[in-house]
């Protein structure tokens, strides 16, 4: 039952969307002063911070599958 209870609140909390459009406001000027470099520097910072994220738990994940390798011959 308890089980059952864990796996549905995860579901719920993976398929449940809260829409977020918040900004600070000096990203929010630069973009709509219409400089479109300035712009495109915003959006290639946000991808580089995004970046390392995916990198760091794909990273812990691969020393994860290693160490789990490794038990396994012994």
């Amino acid at each position: 039952m308890l089980k059952k209870r864990i796996v549905t609140y995860i579901l719920l909390m993976v398929f449940t969307v809260k829409s977020s459009y918040s900004q600070c406001a000096m990203c929010k000027a630069v973009v709509e002063s219409g400089d479109e470099s300035m712009a495109e520097g915003v959006n290639n910072g946000i991808s580089y911070l995004m970046v390392f994220p995916y990198l760091l738990v794909g990273g812990l994940f691969y020393t994860l599958y290693i160490y789990n390798k490794k038990q396994i011959k012994i």
